[in-house]
């Protein structure tokens, strides 16, 4: 599966165990990202990877895109049709179904969740950083993303 983002989008990290987590990452996503580009109609795949590079920064190989979208059609998730274009050949389209799109606010409701909880437990990390030598215990309590010992373990 190859999935990458275009360097706008790509922070550059020198570990590699970063590098593996962030594939890993990127692969939890394209199905729902996928999904969610059939949302307002009907798109062949081509038109996919464009909208899935342009709205997400997600480039996504045809090798990856097109065994997924099988993969979706065949669980009836979307529904494909061959339309003449006029242009020589066909272009097979894609619809979401009624399971498919029940699937997706499905997984887009997961999504929001889970990205919304680790969004709170990574607020203290985008403000402006503390040199550790710099921060007292007291202060290195109130820095704690999981709040303090107060709100992690009340009286019992």
């Amino acid at each position: 599966m190859r999935i990458s983002y275009r360097l706008s989008h790509r922070v550059e990290v020198s570990s590699v165990s970063t590098d593996k987590w962030e594939v890993q990452l990127r692969k939890g996503c394209v199905e729902l990202a996928t999904l969610a580009t059939l949302w307002s109609g009907r798109l062949y795949g081509l038109e996919m990877l464009r909208r899935l590079e342009h709205c997400s920064g997600m480039v996504v190989a045809e090798g990856t895109i097109y065994p997924l979208l099988g993969r979706l059609e065949r669980a009836g998730m979307i529904e494909a049709e061959w339309v003449e274009t006029g242009l020589g050949h066909p272009r097979k389209y894609y619809t979401l179904t009624i399971a498919g799109t029940h699937r997706t606010l499905e997984m887009t409701r997961l999504w929001s969740s889970f990205s919304s909880n680790v969004d709170q437990l990574l607020t203290p990390l985008r403000e402006p950083l503390v040199s550790s030598t710099a921060v007292s215990g007291d202060q290195a309590e109130q820095l704690s993303p999981c709040g303090t010992s107060a709100e992690r373990d009340p009286p019992a």
